[in-house]
């Protein structure tokens, strides 16, 4: 494998991790529907521990408004209903016992544009990784004409290669952000 497929593989992994995490960055907004990977950021205390919910308990989407939390141990419905009221999240948490409802209310105008701000901060703050992570396959790049091991076309094609995939990955960027500004303003 020559040094330039190496700087290749690097950064097209690390510009796909940079994807994938702004893709998870967006399943943490809620846009008004109920999904399971909402509640992924709750910690809830169990055992003297601070623990996932989905470790102490099933998390079901049983309507497009309602989650349920079905917990495995009925001591920690308590914990887990605390949890849910003290997130962010704005949720209003009822239990019966082992089975732990959740209404999903609808998004305020004032809130969906509030998301779509948050949602702008982190497709930028991915942008922004992307860039770097550009940078330093040019400076390797440029490393490599330094020690004489391309020459100076080859260290333009190279770099020009390396602004394709951060051009694409950008886009990428832009389309998700688009989808999920969409997404939090539909009613």
């Amino acid at each position: 494998m020559s040094d330039f497929e190496k700087i290749k593989t690097e950064t097209l992994s690390r510009m796909e991790k940079s994807l994938e995490a702004l893709k998870a960055d967006f399943a943490g907004l809620r846009a008004g529907r109920a999904h399971a990977s909402l509640l992924d950021g709750i910690l809830v205390e169990a055992y003297g521990n601070m623990t996932p919910i989905s470790q102490v308990g099933t998390v079901s989407v049983p309507d497009a408004r309602t989650l349920s939390v079905s917990v495995w141990d009925k001591s920690m419905a308590k914990s887990v209903e605390k949890a849910l009221r003290e997130s962010d999240l704005g949720l209003n948490p009822m239990s019966d016992g082992q089975l732990i409802r959740i209404p999903i209310p609808p998004l305020s105008e004032e809130r969906r544009k509030e998301l779509v701000k948050i949602s702008g901060k982190y497709a930028e703050q991915c942008k922004v990784a992307v860039r770097n992570i550009r940078r330093d396959a040019m400076d390797d790049v440029k490393k490599l004409k330094k020690d004489s091991l391309i020459s100076e076309d080859e260290e333009k094609k190279y770099n020009n290669d390396i602004q394709k995939w951060t051009d694409d990955a950008i886009r990428k960027v832009d389309e998700q952000v688009a989808l999920k500004e969409k997404d939090i303003m539909q009613v």
